[in-house]
């Protein structure tokens, strides 16, 4: 009897060391041609690339419960932020979706609760763009602690504006609304045991170079393309410095790219690029993948202040031109720092 279970058992390691062998070759397969893909950046930033940097991903790393979480999410009623909003909630998720359009935002609302089966999907009215709107959100937000805020909302404008506070929108939208309300929000941001804030980026910030001038007064002549990329470094930055100034807290920063994903902002602000890539943009569940994964994921607790693409670490530089200096990194904070109420 002992012969026959000291056989069964031998065979049975030797099935298991088989079988680790072969996800070891097969993860390494998908290693080196996720390697290679990336070399195209075409096809790493389309649905070809996230289908192919799936199969890199570690199983079950989304299997996390988020019962008993606050997260609030901006521009959560369309696109990557709406995907967002119903993968944290399918968790199990408490989730505010921050929404400047109202009635947008109600009716992502009642869709989602239906979808999810979960009802505790709030709306939050708030314009992200606008000073008094989010001080105006702070001092009525009655939850006392927040676990995720992940900053999403964003746009391309088409010309240049300037929001009540003559601050150019892009900039407000995208870099000074999320450094106000993380700071307005760190009291209840510390009260939880692995908060995390995310900042949803985007690939276009590698072809730039920090400039605060163009940050605050838009590009000359305006583009809208370049001041949006232009805010997505700022972006970068301004997650590594929060990182590194809460490096004492329990606090983690994050910074993604989601890939070129289809989503309504994106047919609207870039319609000829939506209509040539429309069979190869990723859906905006693709594109929030690595949101959630950094929402979710408790191994990640440890880490902050670094740049995700496809679960991955990136360099925040593919080119030595686009390296800002100390100065402007300490510009940047500074200005921050004008135009806000809050300090770390």
């Amino acid at each position: 009897m002992k012969g026959y279970a000291c056989s069964l058992i031998s065979k049975w390691h030797y099935g298991f060391l088989c079988m680790t062998h072969h996800l070891e070759k097969k993860s390494g397969f998908w290693s080196l041609i996720s390697k290679l893909t990336d070399k195209t950046i075409l096809f790493s930033l389309n649905k070809v690339g996230y289908f192919i940097h799936q199969h890199t991903f570690m199983p079950n790393d989304l299997d996390h419960s988020m019962q008993g979480k606050t997260c609030l999410v901006t521009g959560g009623n369309s696109g990557i932020g709406k995907a967002v909003v119903k993968a944290l909630a399918l968790r199990g998720a408490e989730v505010y979706m921050l929404c400047r359009n109202k009635e947008k935002g109600l009716v992502a609302v009642d869709e989602l609760r239906e979808k999810t089966k979960n009802h505790h999907i709030h709306l939050e009215s708030i314009d992200v763009s606008n000073l008094d709107s989010i001080q105006k959100f702070l001092k009525t937000f009655k939850k006392k602690k927040v676990d995720v805020l992940i900053h999403n909302a964003g746009l391309i404008s088409s010309a240049k504006k300037l929001t009540q506070q003559n601050i150019e929108i892009t900039f407000a939208t995208s870099v000074l609304g999320p450094y106000c309300l993380t700071l307005g929000l760190m009291e209840k941001l510390s009260l939880s045991e692995d908060a995390r804030v995310i900042f949803v980026s985007s690939g276009g910030a590698y072809t730039q170079k920090l400039n605060v001038k163009i940050l605050l007064e838009g590009p000359v002549p305006y583009s809208g393309l370049i001041a949006y990329a232009q805010c997505k470094r700022a972006q970068i930055v301004l997650a590594e410095m929060l990182a590194e100034k809460l490096q004492n807290k329990a606090i983690g920063v994050h910074v993604m790219h989601p890939g070129w994903a289809d989503t309504p902002g994106v047919r609207i602000s870039l319609p000829r690029f939506s209509k040539i890539m429309r069979y190869l943009l990723r859906t905006p569940d693709q594109g929030a993948d690595t949101a959630v994964w950094l929402a979710v994921n408790p191994e990640l607790k440890e880490q902050t202040g670094k740049y995700w693409f496809d679960r991955r670490v990136q360099p925040t530089h593919l080119l030595l031109r686009t390296k800002e200096s100390l100065e402007d990194r300490n510009t940047l904070w500074q200005l921050c720092e004008k135009y806000c109420n809050f300090r770390i």
